[in-house]
């Protein structure tokens, strides 16, 4: 009997896992992990346009996400500036139980940082597998550069792995889905406009999201959650780890491709409503 071939572990780079298209599968659970915090929430809330052009939002933390992942020192400094431009003035007071905000505080760049780091990873190992721990280790350390990005010091990213748990516990057992936080979920996973290809995928996107988040905050987002859905979501999940892995790769590096090429002006927005 021919023996299975066992299955490489994966050896790959930040931009090799920045680069997998299968990691937008949890840009939702990114997202409401970081409005969780009721000062981004407010800050998002106010300030974001998800509910005017879900579409054109999503291209742009797309092109920002890519940039910085695996895009060369110029797209990283164009994303820069772009996300600079935005976070400029966005700020708030406290007003009495709500928390003041603002999009430079260092404090608020490591938890947006932090989220995307957990969302990628685990994304990528539920589709790949586990990775090796020195391979997760050097990725680790990278992605430094993400946070550093957003101006977040880098002396205030946890040196490892293990502190990065310690932080994350600790992060997430402070959080508290506001209304604030609750009104952008429902704009993000419900647009009353958007075009019919985000539509379409939205209702994957929606189970996908729910699945993934924790169960006090998914429970705080007031996201439906029981046996069916729970059977639903591990299918997905199954179907994900069989089918993405055999796409070639011009088609698992496409957004990556697009985005980039947006950023550099070789190519051109279609239209985002519809």
């Amino acid at each position: 009997m021919r023996q299975m071939r066992q299955k490489r572990p994966w050896r790959g780079t930040m931009a090799d896992l920045a680069s997998e298209a299968v990691l937008i599968g949890a840009g939702g659970l990114a997202i409401l992990m970081q409005i969780a915090d009721p000062a981004v929430g407010r800050g998002v809330a106010s300030h974001s346009g998800f509910a005017r052009d879900p579409a054109a939002r999503l291209r742009n933390t797309l092109v920002y996400s890519y940039a910085v992942g695996c895009g060369t020192p110029d797209d990283v400094r164009r994303a820069v500036a772009l996300v600079d431009g935005a976070h400029r003035g966005v700020r708030g007071d406290a007003d009495g139980p709500r928390p003041a905000y603002d999009a430079t505080d260092p404090d608020l760049q490591l938890w947006v940082a932090a989220t995307l780091w957990d969302a990628g990873v685990r994304m990528h190992e539920l589709t790949f597998g586990p990775l090796e721990p020195e391979v997760a280790d050097r990725i680790y350390a990278e992605w430094v550069a993400v946070g550093a990005s957003l101006q977040m010091p880098a002396a205030l990213w946890p040196p490892d792995r293990a502190a990065f748990a310690r932080y994350w516990e600790a992060a997430v057992d402070r959080l508290v889905v506001t209304d604030e936080a609750r009104s952008v979920a429902d704009a993000l996973l419900h647009p009353a406009v958007a075009p019919l290809w985000m539509r379409a995928a939205l209702p994957l996107g929606r189970l996908a999201t729910a699945g993934l988040l924790p169960p006090r905050i998914r429970a705080g987002y007031g996201m439906p959650w029981g046996p069916r859905r729970r059977r639903r979501f591990r299918l997905l999940l199954a179907a994900t780890r069989v089918v993405y892995p055999l796409l070639p790769g011009r088609m698992r590096h496409w957004p990556r491709d697009y985005c980039l090429g947006l950023l550099r002006g070789t190519r051109r927005p279609g239209r985002t409503a519809g």
